[in-house]
């Protein structure tokens, strides 16, 4: 036991004086365990950090208070959950029948009695900037009280005491270009406010709001004060309650609350959860359908994969460092032999390499792992638009972190130490590596894992533990590439005959010295498979959301329009604004359809106002809405085939305008990018179009101008035809699959007047050359509020994209992770073929030949490590999209089963290979590890000295 004992001491004395004088070999070497543990320490770090405790949650969103109540809007009895974010009024929504009008004493009513609480009302305007108009979260509440403490942190100035005092987010007067002392006021009032101080929501930093004392800054929804030019806001009132006694506000009082129809956020029930027994939610509907399961098992999925990859990654960035250091001390180890030391001892000294590394990667690792996330702090917060709630260090998981920097150093100095003990001394101190054969087991069993784990990753797509299954069966797979790497690197060679003499002399080195080039193709075919596999998976995620996403508009075109139909005499003068501000292209001016006052709305049911509507010839109508309860009256596979059926296909678009006729010319199919000449040519020739040929038959459309709408809504739920005046209207029908962009017809001015339909300027539709700048439409705002019209105005910007910063943050980690593997498993390949540039001086190259040798030789290991990662990358990320696709069809026929209506009739989740940054990794890690070794060889090799014996 003592002799165990003192010569593993001299064996890690060994060790650590070898890492000490081979400085920078070793700095290699940790580089490469270090690496990882950063991201992973820091990745740590950032998640517990950000991930605010309960205690802390419920201290921001109720401070000091013991719950926080709301109207659920229902105006009947509830039930809901413990945390308040699901709730169904009692009985199930299919007895439910809402209330004809809303009672606001509700939320007073439901407030215990004796308690204390504080009203907390919101709303949303749009205040006057420096640029023009900027929609604004405007917030009532009394920032003095005691409840209020904690909900948000005052950055500068004081709290507001006078009625024409605010308070503002930094995020607003960075938007609005205001600053501590300025005054705002609201559009369509005259009142200023003064902003006395700026603060910060800790939970949502980007939010732009203001605070006021209660009562001064929400002006109540009135219709004397909107005919007066004040539009009023309309509050959302919440309560912040604070009851008496040690037990707070327990979950009897919830329900007591639900009862009237009140929500209750409880501090109590949030830290002591009620059994699900005790829920009368889920005694009343299944739990599951109050949780979203499939995205949470999505996210494990992606987490488990990932971070499988990369603890695999980690230990096979190690393996070519120490098969290098090991090479490099043959010497040492062969002295160690001739002094009678046997293959134990020379496995210990080897493997305590490992471990005196691996320890010192672990506490390096760790250490810039803390550090980078201390600094990166601020930038990080303010990236998320959170505040965390400390610093939060977790020695257990930290000190996890570094043991696998010590556990993956030993690893990685098992196979060098078997090696290096079955060398005999004389070929250990003479430096002759001897003859080696070509293990022919190793790829038989690559073959087999690859085989095996590509099967294991698929089958986990149809399997309940979909992440764990396609987690462990990449890996695998990964592991028989990797075992296959020999035989690959070796069928790389065969190109050689076609490649100039420097890229040819590269190329056999790798393939003659394959024991130093398969270590070092696996460590970065590791890192480029992991990269591969978040970019694959995010690339198709964005396929998808591309595919998924409904433009409103074409590209850069827009409509503006007026809020309230009634102040149509403002809409030429809104038209001229509009073009003065954006100098449109194309501006095609559209008219609505009225029937009785010009200013009635389309769906208005005032005395005196009735509405034009489209009739559907009834042979051409959908069952769907021939049925009395929809698509609930048919069986899942009747619902699947009429959603087939042309006749119940639903709208891709949704017109802006909500109105299914309007009246223009051909400019607006310009406006609308629709290139159909037929079109054009039978509205210039005074011929209405049709978009929908559900509407048409024999050629005609009909219109039905309906005067009184109560009666055409109660024929129409008791399935009769609704009582109006047809106008039967020939119309050309524009081709299978031209876009009409929402609208079912479009009748040209005289045609409507010949018909005896009377018209009303509605608003415009315009083409821009490029997409607007926030200042343009702030100034925009702004002129629409010095005429004193209410205008809205919207601008198609396309799909922009919607990843999430997790998925961010893997791929820029994974790419890093990629580069660094590159440059230092190519750099220790170097390290280990210095004797050959020694040899390449000693018989007189020049510098250049010396420097594009060792570039080259770089450049073909990162290389092959790339294409060889990129095949591994593409297997997991084909997993996690397989089952992404069974949990959408899943979810696709219980929404059929269910009743629930959907355009979509089968499952759309493709696989999407991202061939630009597969692209980009074959040309710039290579390209990158070639210059990089060929800057750092030197020009002047030292002579090699001659070995000594």
């Amino acid at each position: 036991m003592i002799s165990w004992y003192h010569s593993w001491v001299a064996a890690i004395r060994i060790a650590r004086r070898d890492a000490w004088r081979s400085k920078g070999r070793s700095i290699l070497v940790l580089a490469m365990i270090a690496l990882p543990i950063v991201g992973v320490s820091a990745a740590d770090l950032t998640m517990r950090s950000a991930q605010l405790s309960v205690e802390q949650d419920l201290q921001r969103r109720l401070g000091a208070a013991d719950a926080e109540l709301r109207l659920s809007r229902m105006n009947v009895p509830i039930y809901q959950s413990p945390d308040g974010e699901r709730f169904a009024p009692v009985g199930g929504y299919d007895s439910y029948e809402p209330p004809q009008e809303e009672n606001p004493e509700l939320l007073p009513q439901s407030l215990p009695a004796g308690a204390q609480a504080v009203k907390d009302s919101t709303g949303q305007a749009k205040l006057r900037t420096t640029h023009g108009l900027l929609v604004t979260n405007l917030r009532e509440i009394d920032t003095h009280s005691p409840l209020v403490e904690g909900r948000l942190t005052l950055d500068r100035g004081r709290l507001p005491e006078a009625a024409g005092e605010v308070i503002a987010t930094t995020a607003f007067l960075k938007e609005s270009g205001y600053f501590v002392g300025s005054s705002v006021n609201p559009r369509g009032t005259e009142h200023e406010y003064k902003i006395v101080g700026a603060y910060e929501l800790p939970n949502a930093l980007k939010e732009v709001q203001l605070i006021a004392q209660p009562g001064t800054l929400l002006t109540p929804v009135d219709k004397a004060l909107q005919a007066a030019g004040v539009p009023g806001v309309r509050a959302d009132d919440k309560y912040l309650v604070k009851v008496g006694g040690a037990d707070g506000f327990t979950w009897n009082m919830v329900k007591e609350a639900n009862g009237k129809g009140v929500i209750a956020i409880s501090r109590a029930v949030a830290l002591h959860k009620p059994a699900d027994s005790d829920v009368p939610l889920y005694a009343q509907e299944p739990k599951d359908r109050f949780t979203d399961g499939s995205s949470r098992a999505l996210e494990t999925a992606v987490l488990a994969t990932v971070v499988g990859l990369a603890m695999l990654e980690i230990c096979l960035l190690a393996g070519p460092a120490f098969a290098v250091g090991a090479r490099r001390s043959r010497r040492q180890l062969g002295l160690v032999g001739a002094n009678g030391g046997d293959r134990r001892h020379i496995r210990a000294i080897v493997l305590s390499g490992g471990l005196v590394i691996g320890a010192a990667a672990a506490v390096v690792g760790t250490v810039i792992g803390i550090a980078l996330t201390l600094g990166l702090r601020p930038l990080l917060e303010e990236y998320l638009g959170l505040r965390w709630g400390g610093f939060e260090l977790r020695p257990l998981e930290l000190a996890a972190i570094a043991l696998l920097a010590v556990v993956t150093g030993l690893l990685a100095a098992i196979a060098p130490a078997v090696t290096a003990s079955r060398q005999t001394v004389l070929a250990s101190l003479t430096g002759r590596r001897g003859i080696r054969r070509a293990n022919r087991v190793l790829p038989v069993i690559g073959l087999i894992a690859l085989a095996g784990g590509a099967a294991i990753a698929l089958y986990g797509t149809v399997s309940e533990m979909g992440s764990l299954v396609i987690a462990g069966g990449s890996a695998i797979a990964e592991l028989g590439v990797v075992a296959l790497t020999p035989v690959l690197v070796g069928l790389f060679g065969r190109i050689g005959r076609w490649l100039p003499l420097s890229p040819r002399l590269a190329l056999r080195d790798a393939v003659r010295n394959r024991g130093r080039t398969a270590p070092a193709v696996a460590a970065v075919l590791a890192a480029v498979a992991g990269t591969v596999a978040v970019a694959t998976y995010q690339h198709s995620q964005d396929v998808q959301s591309r595919h998924e996403y409904v433009a409103d508009l074409p590209r850069n075109a827009g409509v503006v329009s007026l809020a309230d139909n009634s102040a149509y005499k403002d809409v030429p003068a809104v038209r001229e604004a509009l073009s003065k501000e954006f100098s449109p292209s194309v501006r095609a001016d559209v008219e609505r359809l009225v029937v009785g006052r010009p200013g009635c709305d389309s769906y208005s049911n005032d005395a005196g106002c009735g509405r034009a509507e489209i009739v559907v010839p009834k042979d051409q109508r959908c069952p769907f809405s021939e049925s009395p309860h929809g698509p609930a009256d048919f069986t899942p596979e009747q619902v699947k085939e009429l959603r087939k059926d042309w006749r119940c296909a639903m709208p891709r678009h949704q017109n802006f305008l909500e109105n299914d006729a309007v009246v223009a010319d051909e400019q607006l199919l310009t406006a609308l990018a629709v290139t159909d000449p037929g079109a054009a040519a039978a509205l210039k020739s005074g011929k209405p179009v049709s978009f929908d040929k559900q509407n048409v038959k024999d050629g005609k459309v009909t219109i039905r101008l309906i005067t009184d709408p109560d009666a055409a809504d109660n024929a129409r739920g008791k399935r009769e035809e609704a009582p109006g005046e047809d106008k039967v209207l020939p119309v050309y029908q524009v081709p299978e699959g031209v876009n009409g962009w929402g609208f079912k017809l479009v009748l040209p001015a005289a045609t409507a007047k010949a018909a005896g339909m009377a018209t009303a300027p509605y608003g415009s539709y315009f083409a821009l050359d490029g997409a607007p700048s926030s200042e343009q439409r702030q100034r925009l705002d702004g002129l629409f509020d010095r005429m004193g019209v209410d205008a809205n105005v919207k601008i198609e910007q396309g799909y922009q994209g919607d990843n999430s910063i997790e998925m961010l943050a893997l791929a820029i980690f994974a790419g890093l992770v990629t580069i660094g593997a590159a440059g230092i498993a190519t750099g220790l390949a170097q390290a280990d073929a210095e004797a050959d540039l020694k040899t390449l001086a000693a018989v007189g190259a020049p510098p250049r030949v010396r420097r594009t040798l060792s570039g080259f030789q770089c450049g073909v290991i990162a290389l092959m490590g790339v294409v060889l990662g990129s095949a591994a990358g593409i297997l997991p990320a084909v997993g996690l999209r397989l089952a992404q696709a069974r949990e959408t069809e899943r979810f696709l026929e219980r929404a059929i089963t269910m009743g629930y209506e959907s355009s979509d009739t089968e499952v759309y989740v493709p696989i999407a290979v991202p061939w630009e940054t597969l692209g980009g990794l074959l040309i710039a890690v290579p390209l990158g590890a070639a210059l990089l070794a060929a800057l750092v060889t030197r020009s002047n090799g030292a002579l090699a000295r001659r070995a000594a014996g």
